[in-house]
């Protein structure tokens, strides 16, 4: 004999049940590991979409136009309720709203990112130079703080240009060379881009490789902030480690500067001169506008990857 069932079966089981409208939770916790795909599929979803009122071109512009420029929007048009549920059968949706909210301590595991070929307590057993966790963690956070620092600069002064005896107003355009003091808005965007992008590398598990001028210039801005920060404090870097494990090459800038530079990049030239001092040589005799433009010999970025802000 059958076991005995209280749940109705059949067309009328919603109804008979009183279960006709159900309220459902889903908090998702989500890692973004290639931006260019999900911002793919987010301009797929907006382009299905049907748009009403006045503008509906309008409104679909606009909503590419984020979608393409942030994580937060391209998510957004994904996880939209109504289209989750037109995915389940037997269900319609008669309501709903979507938070997304980036998490605060969200980080990078670097110890997986990087991992040591060492003895069991993390050490470098085979004496070749390596990027470690440890250095890839204060790195990363240093490219991240000047892309924040960038584009609050950009918020603050927009095209106002950097005055000579005012640079500590701007906390990095100021400290970029003169030449590029004056330039507009977009070039300026673009620069706050190229520390995102090499901390995207790191966030990936790859080295940060300069791949034109201009991210030559934000890693060494980079390198020379993390230096000093662990200079002065270094019980705050500490804490920032967390158990990460350490190693012999912990914090090594001068090997930083000798493996990370030079991988791309101009290499003719007086071979006297090293990879930095060569680079130093086409910064100076190329106008700033191009120094965005690819190494022959680097991997393209993705050119619609957007902007932060």
């Amino acid at each position: 004999m059958g076991e005995r069932s209280d749940h109705p079966q059949g067309p009328g089981a919603a109804e008979d049940s009183g279960a006709q409208e159900i309220e459902a939770t889903v908090v998702l916790g989500l890692r973004i590991t290639n931006w260019p795909a999900l911002r793919a599929a987010a301009i797929a979803a907006v382009e299905e979409l049907d748009f009403e009122g006045i503008d509906p071109a309008g409104q679909r512009r606009e909503l590419l136009r984020e979608v393409a420029e942030d994580a937060n929007a391209a998510l957004g048009a994904l996880l939209h309720p109504d289209r989750l549920v037109a995915a389940i059968p037997g269900v319609e949706a008669v309501g709903g709203t979507l938070e997304i909210s980036v998490t605060e301590d969200f980080a990078p595991d670097f110890a997986e990112l990087f991992p040591l070929d060492g003895d069991e307590e993390g050490g470098n057993a085979a004496g070749d130079w390596t990027l470690t966790p440890r250095t890839a963690c204060l790195l990363h956070a240093q490219l991240l703080g000047l892309a924040d620092a960038a584009y609050d600069d950009l918020d603050e002064h927009e095209d106002e240009p950097v005055a000579d005896g005012e640079e500590a107003d701007w906390t990095v355009f100021g400290r970029l060379p003169q030449r590029t003091w004056r330039l507009h808005r977009n070039w300026r965007r673009s620069m706050a881009r190229t520390f995102d992008d090499l901390a995207d590398d790191l966030a990936l598990g790859e080295w940060p490789l300069p791949r034109c001028l201009a991210e030559e210039i934000a890693l060494r801005m980079a390198l020379v902030d993390a230096r000093t920060l662990l200079g002065a404090q270094p019980e705050s870097v500490a804490d920032m480690m967390g158990d990460l494990p350490a190693d012999l090459y912990d914090y090594d800038w001068d090997g930083c500067h000798d493996e990370l530079f030079g991988v791309y990049g101009p290499d003719d030239g007086d071979p006297e001169l090293t990879a930095e001092q060569r680079a130093e040589l086409l910064l100076t005799a190329t106008h700033p506008e191009g120094w965005f433009l690819n190494y022959e010999d680097a991997e393209e970025r993705e050119a619609q990857r957007g902007y932060r802000r």
